[in-house]
């Protein structure tokens, strides 16, 4: 069997553990520091709240 045709279990990704990686990884991208960036995540201020998501 191909790995295409067998079903992997889905782990559940905490939402703090989602933070941290988009957090890094815009920190690579952008050169600011993670811990700014995670913070400015879980502030939870945005820039834009009255635009609604597509």
């Amino acid at each position: 069997m191909t790995t295409s045709t067998v079903l992997k279990k889905r782990r559940r990704v905490s939402s703090s553990a989602l933070l941290k990686a988009v957090s890094t990884s815009t920190a690579v991208e952008t050169g600011k520091p993670s811990q700014a960036i995670e913070m400015k995540l879980r502030s939870g201020k945005s820039r834009f709240k009255s635009l609604p998501l597509a």
